[in-house]
């Protein structure tokens, strides 16, 4: 009787196991009959294609030996790559405006997200070069030096030689499980310095997996559009190409911090406390999000002494737990705290940071007029005033938006820090932004965010174009992607025969 039972339940097993991957087979099928998904996946496509060009490959990249062979490695091949990947951004706008209505509700979201993700899965990163810097990390660590104490530069050769030359001498400021990540991508790439770098895309797709997959369960749970969840922070270029394409370690520890997020709404506490800290580890933003693990379901509902002391004891865990989880496992790995040594590096150079523009160029006129003998006290005062603004909207945020929204405390709080830290780069306003449809944003904010989203992809394409000594496709890439974004928003006050 016992057999027979076992059997059965084998049997039912089976059957829904083959019932799962017959939903996810006619998910993705009912997604690639949808014109516009297919649209998208021609401009990742197209970006996968057009990244075989010098503006981020290194000389040492497998790549070249094709390219070379193919002579595509000539002025106007490089044009040719350029031009495709202007055009595969601005496609995958359209795309994504287009797939508004219909996504989440008529089409998975997931299923997009894949198909849109396939062309960028064997590619080299997009738009960065810090995979490469990862890849070099994790071979510093192989060969039992602390990247924390030592830069890229230190060994020689071919891992070294894909960094960018201003990171090659400078310690890493990551969490010390991103840095041991790095370690075993080396493993297992075989000691290959590309093959590593790619196979950075694994940890960050587990971030987008977790990303695509909470966000809009967080949404309906706290009473939010999913399907403007799904379509926003899901589905959006900025996350394909960052995330997927770029393989930041961003998407990971966003991963992390939504999964703690989840954990926490369903009352497993403890649990959510630890993974914040494992967030942290992969990157230490992540700690902000123990201030909103503690209070959801637990709202600090005002200023009386039983309703504060409860949310001091909770925050007080959560901020322990994590802290203490994100010790243990700098300890494990024998890296300990050494990144605190590293915290300026990000700020070397200088990126969209609004206060360290502000600083730079008050600086430079100091400069032109002799005013400053050290040579940097403006850009430096800026950047202390905009990370000390910075802590006080998070700060004022806690005491008062967040008590009672926790999921909106850390949306704006994460935005906040983004704006005000000495560098900024597109995927550190994936922070905030992911979260954006879980807050309580009006829809003005919603706009000027999809408007954000448009003009950082213009900007990410531009860069890419100069980088390829295209200066007059710059331009027309930034134009372009900005009028296809102004375009939809016009047309969503008027939205006729808006199809999918």
């Amino acid at each position: 009787m016992a057999q027979r039972e076992g059997g059965l339940a084998r049997l039912r097993a089976r059957l829904n196991v083959t019932h799962r991957w017959l939903t996810f087979a006619s998910d993705v099928s009912a997604a690639w009959r949808i014109p516009n998904v297919r649209k998208g996946l021609l401009g990742t496509t197209l970006l996968s294609l057009g990244s075989l060009t010098p503006a981020y490959l290194p000389q040492n990249s497998p790549w070249w030996t094709p390219l070379r062979a193919l002579g595509l490695d000539s002025g106007p091949g490089v044009v040719v790559g350029t031009l495709m990947v202007i055009m595969g951004a601005a496609l995958l706008v359209d795309a994504w405006f287009r797939l508004r209505p219909s996504v989440y509700h008529e089409v998975k979201h997931w299923a997009v997200l894949l198909l849109w993700s396939l062309p960028l899965l064997a590619a080299p990163p997009i738009f960065s070069h810090d995979a490469y810097s990862y890849a070099a990390q994790g071979w510093l660590m192989y060969n039992g030096l602390n990247p924390y104490e030592v830069g890229p530069g230190t060994l020689p050769g071919a891992f070294a030689d894909q960094v960018a030359w201003v990171w090659r001498q400078t310690p890493s400021p990551y969490g010390p499980l991103s840095l041991e990540i790095s370690n075993g991508l080396v493993r297992l790439a075989g000691l290959n310095p590309y093959y590593t770098a790619v196979l950075e895309r694994i940890p960050a797709l587990i971030g987008v997996g977790l990303l695509a997959a909470l966000i809009p369960r967080l949404a309906v749970r706290h009473g939010r559009d999913p399907q403007a969840a799904a379509w926003f922070a899901t589905i959006n270029p900025l996350l394909i190409i960052d995330f997927v394409g770029g393989m930041h370690n961003d998407a990971l520890m966003m991963g992390g911090v939504v999964l703690a997020l989840w954990l926490a709404d369903r009352n497993r506490f403890l649990w959510a406390c630890v993974v914040v800290g494992l967030a942290a580890a992969i990157k230490q933003p992540a700690f902000l999000a123990a201030y909103p693990v503690a209070l959801l379901n637990h709202p600090w509902d005002g200023w009386g002494w039983r309703s504060t002391r409860k949310m001091l004891l909770r925050f007080g865990f959560a901020s322990a737990v994590s802290i203490g989880t994100f010790a243990a496992v700098s300890i494990a790995t024998g890296l300990n705290f050494g990144w605190l040594n590293a915290v300026a590096v990000p700020g070397m150079v200088i990126s969209l940071a609004p206060f360290t523009l502000l600083g730079w160029g008050i600086q430079s006129l100091l400069n032109v007029w002799n005013l400053d003998p050290s040579g940097h006290l403006a850009l430096d005062w800026c950047r202390y005033i905009g990370l000390g603004l910075a802590a006080l909207v998070v700060l004022r945020l806690a005491v008062t938006r967040g008590r009672r929204e926790p999921l909106t405390f850390l949306s704006w709080s994460y935005l906040a820090v983004a704006l005000g830290s000495p560098a900024l780069h597109s995927w550190y306003l994936q922070w905030g932004g992911q979260l954006l449809p879980l807050s309580d944003a009006s829809e003005r904010w919603t706009r000027t965010a999809v408007i954000v989203t448009a003009v950082l992809l213009g900007y990410s394409v531009g860069n890419f174009a100069w980088r390829n000594d295209a200066i007059a496709l710059a331009f027309a890439a930034l134009g372009l992607i900005i009028a296809v974004m102004w375009w939809h928003v016009q047309r969503a006050a008027d939205p006729k025969g808006v199809d999918a």
